[in-house]
């Protein structure tokens, strides 16, 4: 039963759960890549070729060099992250210069994105629907991309989790009127009423939270969930809102194009991901995977275009379905 699970918990290489672990061709966690001091034997790399092992293993050096402390690099990892999430949240703030500079390029690209999007709205480029829905395309798939930093310690899921439950915080804190930031309210909420923010901002960054500390990187079901989230159901709206013509017959607010969309964005998305984990040696990817990840974002944009979504909220339904249909598919 232990090796059905998905929850990245590297013990030590001797244990029955990582000998097991590594022996499986889809989920194949990263701890022999991410820990190993020699030479990563054949037999480990479940079929893969040796070029493509010894290019996981020496990226993954990149990010844990041998003989480091896992929960220390976890927890600057994590910093990071938070860095990213604070300074997007704090443009202008006095500290946010040195801090960025401290997180190098990562923060930097994160705060210019959030620059960015604001310098849209006040040119007049895009309306705050659209700024509002790039924000959450990008904000969303952003902590992705920083998964590889953490090593592959018992903590590194909470720890990695960390910014989005600081923002699970915030959101809660800006829903109940106790902080106050009308900026953001605006950008991010569609009617301008803080009380929205204990809705679809909530769920949002719960449900990264979730993938993040419960599913984690070994999982193809995290990278299905935060895809079809994010790329899909943001790429959704606004394809949906210019090409949407052609309306649904079971739901006029919605469009073929807004759809069909949905399902392109999030299954590119998700398999854009899979070969960004599986070059670090998180995930073995295949055919069957990829196909895993065509039904999900299908099962997506079906679960979204119903009417039952605008009701609850797509931002609940969308990470369900795929938590849902991933398990049985992935």
């Amino acid at each position: 039963m232990l090796c059905l699970g998905v929850h990245p918990f590297s013990p030590a290489s001797s244990s029955p759960l990582h000998t097991c672990l590594l022996s499986r061709p889809l989920r194949s966690p990263a701890g022999a890549a991410l820990t190993a001091s020699s030479s990563v034997p054949p037999s480990v790399c479940c079929g893969c070729t040796a070029g493509r092992s010894r290019r996981a293993t020496t990226m993954a050096a990149v990010f844990s060099p041998v003989g480091s402390s896992g929960l220390v690099q976890d927890l600057v990892s994590s910093g990071v992250a938070s860095l990213i999430w604070w300074s997007m949240d704090h443009p202008g703030h006095p500290l946010a210069t040195p801090l960025l500079v401290s997180s190098a390029l990562t923060a930097g690209v994160a705060h210019g994105l959030f620059h960015f999007f604001q310098g849209l709205v006040k040119r007049s480029v895009c309306d705050l629907r659209l700024n509002r829905k790039l924000m959450h395309i990008t904000i969303g798939m952003v902590p992705l991309l920083f998964w590889p930093l953490f090593s592959s310690g018992r903590y590194a899921p909470f720890l990695a989790a960390l910014p989005s439950a600081i923002n699970i915080l915030r959101t809660l804190l800006l829903g109940l009127g106790i902080r106050k930031n009308e900026a953001v309210v605006k950008i991010l909420s569609r009617s301008g009423d803080h009380r929205e923010f204990l809705k679809a901002p909530l769920y949002y960054v719960t449900a990264i939270a979730l993938a993040t500390s419960v599913l984690w990187r070994t999982s193809p079901i995290a990278i299905a969930l935060i895809c079809n989230l994010c790329a899909g159901d943001g790429v959704a709206d606004i394809v949906g809102r210019r090409l949407g013509k052609e309306k649904l017959p079971y739901n006029s607010n919605k469009s073929y194009a807004g759809s069909i969309a949905m399902v392109v964005a999030g299954f590119l998305a998700s398999v854009g991901c899979m070969h960004y984990f599986h070059t670090f040696g998180f995930i073995e990817e295949s055919w069957h995977m990829t196909f895993g990840f065509l039904v999900v974002s299908i099962a997506a944009a079906l679960v979204e275009s119903h009417p039952i979504s605008t009701e609850l909220d797509d931002n609940l339904t969308v990470p369900l379905a795929s938590f849902l249909v991933g398990s049985l598919i992935l």
